[in-house]
């Protein structure tokens, strides 16, 4: 157990997992977050919409001597931001950081001619309106504090608008960025720090749920071709986003706001 969060409560959302591949370790990139976050002295609150993932996350982190209680809520709606905040500070007393995990890609993918109002509002509601309601939820209390800090999880797409199959997806992300240096920003002189990491090609399990299908199933095939498509010619690990997301959140990192960090093995600085 390491000491860079001691005394410190994390709010982590989307701190559950989906089933991964068989022979894949079942974590994802929030509770990667969560867990290492907790060995490194912060008290968690697991937040998820399947309470059954976030409980998986709990069990890790006090197995492991850590402290970690879980709500249940669904964050693209403000009532559920506001009660998991009220039972944050009930539990804990304070809320220090806010990791914003929850992101989904749409059940219908393609471009603009092909996609309707129900997609487009479930995908900005849970990936963008999300961070609204979590942050309009905690800032009061960081503010009364004296200070805290927000960090978003985009995604590389933001940044490379390459794949019309995932438009909606690419817009909502890119929205994120820009909230995310608007909180910063209006924040900054408050002793709030928000920043924003943008994973690339994760080997996670929410592309086992969502990207088979562009494979005719074949899983091998996937994770070669997204291993080809990377500078570094492998796909990164939930690990690697919990260790960047550490350290943006943690004092190392106190004159850091309104920053987009790329965790992507060089697909950025491919351009495109």
């Amino acid at each position: 157990m390491g000491d860079r969060l001691k005394g410190k409560v994390a709010v982590v959302t989307g701190a559950g997992c989906l089933p991964n591949a068989a022979d894949r370790e079942p974590i994802g990139n929030g509770k990667a977050a969560a867990i290492l976050y907790a060995e490194e002295g912060a008290h968690i609150m697991a937040v998820d919409i399947r309470r059954e993932a976030a409980e998986d996350t709990r069990k890790r982190i006090e197995a492991e001597g850590g402290v970690c209680s879980v709500f249940e809520a669904d964050v693209s709606q403000a009532r559920d931001c506001n009660a998991m905040a009220a039972y944050c500070l009930k539990t804990y007393g304070r809320i220090d950081i806010l990791h914003n995990n929850v992101g989904i890609m749409p059940p219908k993918p393609g471009g603009i001619l092909d996609l309707d109002d129900e997609n487009w509002d479930l995908v900005m509601n849970v990936n963008l309106r999300s961070i609204f309601h979590t942050g309009r939820a905690v800032i009061p209390q960081m503010l009364k504090q004296g200070g805290g800090c927000i960090l978003n999880i985009s995604s590389i797409a933001a940044v490379r608008a390459g794949n019309p199959q995932t438009f909606i997806y690419t817009v909502s992300k890119a929205a994120v960025n820009q909230l995310t240096r608007c909180l910063a920003i209006e924040f900054a002189d408050k002793g709030i720090r928000v920043n924003c990491i943008m994973p690339g090609m994760i080997d996670s399990p929410t592309i086992y749920h969502s990207l088979p299908r562009f494979y005719g199933g074949d899983i091998d095939k996937m994770r070669k071709d997204r291993d080809e498509r990377i500078p570094m010619k492998r796909m990164g690990a939930p690990w690697d986003i919990a260790r960047a997301s550490l350290f943006l959140v943690s004092d190392d990192a106190a004159y850091i706001t309104g920053q987009l960090l790329g965790v992507d093995g060089g697909l950025w600085a491919m351009g495109g």
